[in-house]
């Protein structure tokens, strides 16, 4: 039987949704104010460009304000810091987001370790990952949130699934890796020194690639009936393709969302939930209150 499709699209409208209907209680309760989103933009790469401009239309559809700082390319690091520095001090500023990659001889780095840990919403700096290492709660990266939002809407079993995650970025798979743990998986983290992959690959009960790689996971790669979620996003002759051989794995697997239009709307939409945590968090709240 072909696998059932994950469609991304449609849960990330639902969180959407959701998160809009929490901004206006928020606004509600703080004598209409509502929270901020900032964005930070260093150079033109047209790619960042589309996803940064996604990220300000889809925050002021759902109420939000955004804030927006397009940086020249030429830019030194100091000044960027200063840009990150004031936006921390900024009451209306509740989330920060430093679109990435930074251009070459910007310490990226050093850059995301200036964000204000409650202002994080990529939750990228050493303090939120350090909480969400320790099952804490905090602010969690927009995508492998994205991918479990996904798996809960096709009602998949993670506690006492082996989980497989193929990559182990500070974007994706390390957190990932995290959330899947705090969820009672069992996970195994595969990378580019992994032996025999495709075997490693086949345990998975549920099996997600992020690693940049098109087509990387074969059909017979996949354990009859798991769950895959593909994060990749690859460009290619035959247009956009993700790290899974979706034709392949849709005979074999259990549920698969599609690329794109699968991992993809999620992350913005998770971003939107992690600003609106944020801000209510930064309000005396625990973020865990806030929409999750």
């Amino acid at each position: 039987m072909a696998a059932t499709i994950i469609d991304g699209k449609a849960v990330a409208a639902q969180v959407r949704a959701r998160v809009a209907d929490e901004v206006r209680e928020f606004a509600s309760a703080n004598d209409g104010r509502v929270p901020g989103l900032a964005t930070v933009l260093v150079g033109d790469d047209p790619a960042s460009h589309v996803y940064v401009g996604n990220k300000r239309k889809q925050s002021e559809e759902i109420g939000m304000r955004s804030i927006h700082h397009g940086l020249d390319a030429t830019i030194s690091q100091e000044e960027i810091l200063a840009v990150v520095a004031d936006l921390n001090a900024d009451e209306g500023v509740d989330g920060i987001l430093v679109q990435l990659p930074l251009p070459d001889g910007i310490d990226q780095d050093a850059v995301i370790a200036a964000i204000d840990p409650a202002k994080d919403v990529d939750g990228l700096t050493a303090g939120s990952a350090g909480l969400l290492a320790q099952g804490r709660p905090g602010l969690v990266s927009c995508t492998p949130q994205g991918v479990m939002e996904l798996l809960r809407h096709a009602g998949v079993e993670v506690e006492g699934a082996e989980a497989v995650v193929i990559g182990r970025s500070i974007l994706v798979g390390r957190p990932l890796a995290s959330l899947f743990l705090n969820a009672s998986a069992t996970v195994t983290v595969c990378h580019s020194r992994t032996r025999d992959l495709a075997e490693v690959s086949r345990r998975a009960d549920v099996l997600v690639a992020a690693v940049g790689s098109p087509r990387l996971v074969k059909g017979d790669w996949i354990k009859p009936g798991a769950a895959v979620i593909d994060v990749g996003m690859n460009r290619t002759d035959d247009g956009l393709v993700g790290d899974v051989d979706f034709d392949a794995a849709e005979e074999v697997a259990g549920a698969i969302p599609p690329v794109p239009g699968g991992v993809g709307p999620m992350t913005i939409a998770m971003l939107l939930s992690n600003t609106l945590r944020a801000a209510t968090a930064r309000r005396g709240r625990s973020p865990a209150a806030a929409g999750a």
